[in-house]
């Protein structure tokens, strides 16, 4: 039976660095990953919800060339090393740890956001409200080029918790296939055209232009809107949350910190102090109570009393 046993570890440990045909994988590139507690895959069936990766928010609304909107609904691997990552277009990209280990690194690499545009051109995928990494969320730009077939072709990491995919597909061959204009509806090629003309004219400035621009690639949604992303970015400060325990943890030693500066700067001076807490000793929901205020007293140096030609003692001898 340990023959056996020992023969079939051997056997998966052999097949775990074969390729889909055979070969063996060949790491595309070095990368960085971040040790994290697994959390399982996004779209896995075969577990509770509970236990699946978490997105933070929903994916914008499919934009962009019509032709690039048959990836929609579809999802494409690519393997590094140890490593596979999931991309699906419009949607997100997740990364998972392929080993044996018990908290194999599982994540969410980005939720599709936005395109990035360029000279009248669409120039990449961003996919953003990634996985929490130190004190941001990863995000991802996603480079299209041509190719024979839809595949990921690179992964890399050009900086901290940013990542950089190439997706290889035919459907960019075409050398006007990424061009802005032909994808905006009839209405706002005429919104676009009457810009062009009021710059000609010198009726608006660079800046106004650029701004009109941007305002149009929104309604299109091209572009998050910035609007909406504002009332994100309010509703995130507005109900703060800890992603995770070490975080609250280290948020609680700052605030800690933080009181016992005050208190030792309310001890240099003399001030007295009272911290009350309303509840019971376990109680974690404690809060301070408020401790009534007493009358202003005014504190006058005795240089500033001489300069006022008080010439009493100097010292405090009776």
């Amino acid at each position: 039976t340990t023959t056996t046993t020992t023969t079939l570890l051997l056997l998966l440990l052999l097949g775990a660095g074969e390729g889909p045909g055979g070969g063996s994988l060949v790491a595309a590139g070095k990368m960085k990953v971040v040790e994290e507690p697994n959390s399982f895959g996004l779209h896995n069936p075969f577990l509770p919800p509970a236990h699946r990766l978490q997105p933070k928010a929903s994916p914008a609304p499919a934009s962009g060339p019509a032709h690039l909107l048959r990836l929609v609904g579809k999802c494409f691997s690519y393997l590094e090393s140890t490593y596979k990552y999931e991309f699906c277009p419009f949607q997100n990209i997740t990364q998972h740890e392929q080993t044996f280990r018990w908290n194999a690194y599982s994540g969410i690499l980005g939720i599709w956001h936005e395109w990035e545009i360029e000279n009248n051109t669409f120039v990449g995928m961003w996919m953003r409200d990634g996985d929490a990494c130190e004190t941001r969320n990863r995000q991802t730009k996603v480079l299209l080029v041509c190719g024979k077939s839809n595949r990921l072709a690179h992964v890399s990491e050009p900086s901290t918790c940013v990542y950089s995919l190439t997706f290889e597909t035919p459907l960019v061959c075409h050398p006007h296939s990424l061009l802005v204009y032909p994808a905006l509806p009839e209405a706002l090629r005429r919104k676009w055209d009457s810009l062009e003309q009021s710059l000609y004219e010198e009726r608006i400035t660079k800046q106004g232009y650029e701004k009109r621009l941007r305002e149009i690639f929104e309604e299109a949604t091209f572009f998050k809107s910035t609007k909406e992303a504002q009332s994100e970015q309010k509703k995130k400060l507005q109900h703060p949350e800890f992603e995770s325990l070490e975080k609250c943890n280290k948020e609680y030693q700052h605030l800690s910190e933080d009181v016992q500066k005050l208190k030792d700067l309310l001890t240099q001076h003399g001030v007295a102090y009272e911290a009350v807490l309303v509840g019971d000793s376990d109680d974690k929901h404690a809060i301070p109570k408020r401790v009534p205020e007493m009358p202003g007293v005014t504190i006058t140096s005795k240089v500033e009393m001489h300069q006022r030609g008080d010439t009493g003692p100097w010292n405090d001898s009776p």
